[in-house]
């Protein structure tokens, strides 16, 4: 498996040891999904950034916190871009690092590139214990905890 880091937005830099991170992350999270192999990328990018690709490919005029580009063919897996601004502002409500924060996000974008969804109740039950438990062994807190 190939995952390989871009960091677009500097401020990224200053979060110790985020790379390193992700790619241990990514790669938990592709074992956990049974991903066979593959190669995926991910964008360390700012809000601007992640306001531009939700509104060119949703239809959102926002910036979000991670989106999910799965690829069409069987070797490259997608791509996965996560907004500094708005991870770092989720992080403190709750308390907890960007690096954790950002390990959260990259997990959770792995798993929708490898076809998982949250939409439904349904999907959700199936996709939020998995993430729990892959974070469980990067040693984060369930981040659904007391949530409604």
């Amino acid at each position: 498996m190939s995952i390989t880091l871009l960091i677009r937005e500097a401020k990224w830099r200053k979060v110790r040891g985020i790379g390193p991170r992700l790619k241990k992350a990514a790669g938990a999270a592709l074992a956990a999904a049974s991903a066979e192999a593959g190669a995926l990328t991910i964008l360390l990018a700012s809000d601007r950034d992640l306001r531009a690709l939700n509104r060119d490919f949703r239809g959102r005029d926002e910036a979000t916190n991670v989106l999910s580009f799965p690829a069409a063919g069987e070797s490259y897996l997608g791509d996965i871009a996560i907004a500094y601004g708005v991870a770092a502002r989720e992080a403190r409500a709750a308390k907890k690092t960007v690096a954790d924060h950002a390990v959260h996000l990259a997990v959770h974008g792995v798993l929708h590139l490898m076809g998982y969804d949250h939409v439904t109740r349904r999907q959700a039950k199936i996709m939020e214990p998995l993430e729990v438990s892959i974070l469980a062994r990067l040693g984060i807190a369930d981040p659904y905890e007391g949530a409604a």
